[in-house]
């Protein structure tokens, strides 16, 4: 099957494309990476998490894992909605499965914090 570079380039970037340029957007666009950002504490669950990440990267997958004692990696973490560790970010969206987790104080409250033990018995 024979390509035609300038419409084939055209479909991916959504827009048209001059012919001369068109060996340097394949290029570009084959040797992106994805970006794949760990946060992590440093603990046996962050671990195991930075194990899976690897394993199911693809060569095209750059990872990298973030200590979160670092106050700038902290502050990064923080802007990006990350309420929980591990946390895994993907091309600087935070994953789906890692968001919206978090201490709930709600549910904290309801299991009894903030109230003595005394109290629980009334």
């Amino acid at each position: 099957m024979a390509l035609d570079l300038p419409a084939d380039v055209a479909r991916m970037i959504g827009r048209p494309v001059a012919p001369r340029r068109c060996g340097r957007i394949v290029e570009s666009v084959m040797t992106r990476k994805r970006k794949i950002e760990i946060f992590s504490a440093g603990c046996p669950v962050c671990q195991e998490t930075i194990a899976r990440v690897r394993d199911a990267a693809c060569p095209s997958c750059e990872v990298s894992v973030l200590d979160m004692k670092t106050l700038a990696v902290a502050k990064r973490a923080r802007d990006l909605g990350v309420m929980s560790l591990p946390a895994v970010v993907i091309d600087g969206t935070l994953a789906d499965c890692c968001a919206g987790r978090g201490p709930d104080l709600s549910v904290l409250k309801a299991a009894g914090l903030g109230r003595s033990l005394g109290r629980e018995r009334a």
